[in-house]
């Protein structure tokens, strides 16, 4: 399957390799839409619309297939040079030794990640969490993340910024200077403000 994006240009062999950025996170933690808001900066993406856009993502997933299997092939990490990738955060540890890249990591409450996911999985008819399954998962979550960001926090050529969803959509133009200034200022900050829709907030920890 030929999963390059129409997001790609071709490379030439003469050009200089650059770093990958990696939007990162749990799920339903704001990821695809800190890829929109990347991309709207000036970023190019990484993504093959296989996963297309539905009425849990309007603006849809930023998904590319072969993140899923950077375990067993990470080839694709050559495609991603100089571009933007969504990664889910439990595949960061398979990055192979030595990647270089900056991630983008978001965080939000917690409650309304599962929230999301229970929506999720409602509107697909499948079962959703119990109050005793998202407790219990509320921790897990936590621990997860906990550890992950001391990961992180040893990897010397990882460069990682959190990005909080809660704080992103109550003080955008803050929280967008914050990020822009990760990428030394070159991004568009007006095009990246204006992607943030509060309409979107839609599951909240009351």
């Amino acid at each position: 399957m030929n999963h390059r994006s129409k997001y790609l240009n071709d490379r030439t062999p003469e050009k200089e390799l650059e770093m990958i950025t990696i939007v990162s996170g749990l799920p339903r933690s704001g990821t695809s839409m800190m890829m929109k808001i990347l991309e709207a900066g000036g970023l190019p993406v990484l993504a093959d619309g296989i996963r297309t856009a539905d009425i849990d993502n309007p603006n849809g997933y930023y998904e590319f297939e072969p993140v899923k299997s950077t375990y067993e092939d990470s080839s694709w990490l050559t495609m991603a040079e100089g571009r933007v990738v969504k990664m889910i955060y439990k595949l960061l540890y398979d990055l192979p030794k030595g990647t270089r890249c900056r991630i983008v990591f978001m965080q939000r409450a917690l409650k309304e990640i599962i929230k999301s996911q229970n929506a999720m999985l409602q509107r697909r008819d499948e079962t959703g969490y119990t109050g005793t399954e998202t407790h219990n998962l509320v921790g897990t979550f936590a621990a997860e993340v906990s550890s992950c960001k001391k990961w992180l926090a040893a990897k010397d050529d990882m460069q990682v910024i959190y990005m909080n969803y809660n704080r992103l959509l109550a003080e955008p133009e803050a929280e967008i200077n914050k990020l822009n200034s990760f990428f030394d200022n070159r991004l568009n900050a007006a095009a990246m403000l204006a992607v943030i829709d509060p309409a979107l907030y839609r599951r909240r920890d009351d």
